[in-house]
């Protein structure tokens, strides 16, 4: 099969509790419930929602002993309901309480940055190859009795890395990178080969798409140096809610998807967890697609890099290509959403050169080398609309033809939802593959607003062009201590007006602060009815109230110079 042809990463298979994933098996879907896992009833009940809606696996928090065990209780209890869907642990900081959980459940989930470590305490920031190479045998030491016991009960790992969550270890010699967080998996991952304990699978996930599709890759081709084929989790951490929360889902999953990277996905938003699984569903469902599809010809140019593409270059018109912005075109409407009028209607493209994306070079190349900056609307019918648009691309640049491209992508008789998914899996891709000049959404379903919405949306999602607050928000789970989703409807109400803002809303501080590391503020939960604020990675205020959280977040935005009246 050619570069661009769609074909699924070949795993090992793992067991997870009779529903295995890796290898020829479908790309799994799973949730996370947001109850407190001493709920007992509520868990229950929560579980069986996720279940009824398709979900493969359902994963609970397990913050102790106390909790892992409940775990176990509540299996117990839908297994007596008929609901036999494995369930799995996730654990952070406290390694008792993973030990507890691989005696009862089908998978325990550990973040490699504090299974051993005690997380980023900043207290020793250089090492000596010596004290290096210590501090990986202790990782032994503690991380074998561990893979002792899951062989023991057959249950299967997850190794999730987390952007923002790495030790002081990793972080003294790679920093807080993507090469970093491939490192953090690999150390583990090298013990469970020494160990023969093939049950794994791994997680490196970011809220930020460019980093976690960097980072994967990355940790791909290094798991193909050292002759590892272990299956691999997605997802986009902190998505957000609605469209929003989709839309940057689908761009970095989808990518990923694309490449045939992923064996199971997690859709985080912040709603109710049953509704991440119809998500989850049309998006590998849109992806498969692409098995069947008529192969694509072409090859890669030289000297791209695959892990992290670079923007491909391109001559200027107007506003377009070169260094400027991504274009957005879109219809005309009598009124657009803040900040994504678009760039340009379609009428005014009628100068343009239009190119279906299977057309051989001989027939466009004189026209485009006579035009040398007249941008190209390129578009394709083919199932794999990305590979077959890539390879034309490759195909341009080999030729050395540099004219702005436009992607286009049409989407006839789908239904809203599925337009968004499909837009920003396929524009996704190929904006984090280097093509930046310009995309055009033609969907039949949508108005031109909701088009141009979802246009800049998506180019947001990309990090490429910012026209909105973007909020970064976790999903909940058991350890959050407030009410998540009211919490977020509230901060966005006070702050949605503040274009070009990263403001962050976690329910708690273990994954709080690292998995919103580019936030330029955060809202995350400290305790019961307890709140700290964070400009930055730097808390500034600890502990205050919920009532008074959101007037003091908007009072550290005020000092801080970034706050700006919104409009009546």
């Amino acid at each position: 099969m050619g570069v661009f042809d769609y074909k699924r990463r070949k795993t090992h298979a793992v067991n997870i509790g009779g529903t295995p994933l890796g290898s020829d098996y479908p790309v799994r879907l799973q949730s996370m419930t947001s109850t407190s896992t001493m709920d007992t009833a509520g868990s229950v009940a929560q579980c069986q929602r996720i279940a009824s809606v398709g979900a493969d696996y359902i994963r609970l928090t397990a913050q102790g002993v106390r909790e892992a065990e409940n775990i176990g209780i509540i299996g117990t209890q839908l297994r007596q309901a008929g609901v036999d869907v494995p369930l799995v642990a996730d654990i952070h900081f406290n390694p008792k309480a993973a030990f507890a959980a691989a005696e009862v459940v089908q998978k325990v989930r550990i973040n490699p940055g504090n299974f051993v470590d005690p997380g980023r305490t900043f207290r020793q920031l250089s090492y000596t190859d010596e004290e290096y190479a210590s501090e990986l045998k202790r990782i032994e030491e503690a991380f074998v009795p561990f893979l002792d016991l899951c062989k023991k009960h057959g249950t299967a790992i997850r190794i999730g890395v987390n952007h923002g969550s790495l030790s002081d270890r990793i972080m003294s010699r790679y920093g807080d990178t993507p090469a970093g967080m491939v490192e953090s998996a690999m150390e583990f991952l090298r013990v469970c080969v020494a160990q023969k304990f093939k049950d794994v699978v791994i997680s490196i996930k970011a809220s930020n798409t460019v980093i976690m599709v960097e980072t994967v890759r990355r940790l791909v081709v290094a798991m193909e140096k050292e002759d590892m084929d272990f299956p691999l989790h997605l997802g986009v951490t902190e998505a957000g809610d609605g469209e929003d929360g989709r839309v940057k889902s689908a761009v970095g999953i989808g990518t990923l998807l694309a490449e045939g990277i992923g064996d199971t996905i997690r859709v985080s938003l912040s709603e109710s967890p049953e509704n991440e699984i119809p998500v989850a569903r049309l998006l590998v469902d849109y992806i498969s697609l692409r098995e069947s599809a008529t192969p694509i010809e072409g090859c890669r140019v030289e000297g791209y890099c695959y892990e992290a593409p670079s923007r491909r270059k391109s001559d200027t018109f107007d506003n377009i290509g070169g260094d400027n912005l991504p274009i957005v075109v879109a219809p005309y409407a009598d009124i657009y959403p803040d900040g994504c009028t678009p760039d340009y209607h379609p009428e005014q493209t009628a100068g343009f050169i239009e190119i279906k994306a299977s057309t051989p070079l001989a027939e466009y190349k004189d026209i485009l080398s006579a035009n040398p900056a007249m941008p190209v609307v390129l578009y394709s019918n083919h199932v794999n609309l990305v590979g077959e648009m890539q390879a034309t691309a490759h195909t341009m640049m080999r030729a050395g033809l540099n004219n702005p491209i436009i992607t286009k992508v049409v989407y006839r008789g789908k239904a809203a939802d599925e337009v968004m998914l499909m837009a920003s899996a396929d524009l996704g891709a190929l904006l984090l593959n280097g093509l930046r000049d310009g995309i055009w959404i033609d969907a039949d379903t949508l108005d031109a607003a909701q088009i141009a919405r979802l246009s800049f949306g998506i180019l947001q999602a990309a990090r490429l062009r910012i026209s909105r607050t973007e909020f970064i928000s976790c999903p909940g789970c058991g350890r959050t201590l407030f009410d998540l989703q009211s919490t977020l409807r509230a901060v966005k109400e006070a702050t949605s007006h503040l274009k070009g803002l990263k403001i962050g809303v976690m329910g708690c501080i273990v994954n709080g602060p690292g998995e919103m590391a580019d936030a330029d503020y955060g809202y995350v939960g400290a305790g019961v009815g307890k709140v700290s604020l964070y400009k930055g990675k730097t808390c500034m205020e600890k502990n205050i109230s919920t009532d008074e959280a959101i007037p003091r977040l908007i009072a550290l935005i005020k000092e801080s110079g970034d706050w700006i009246e919104p409009s009546k």
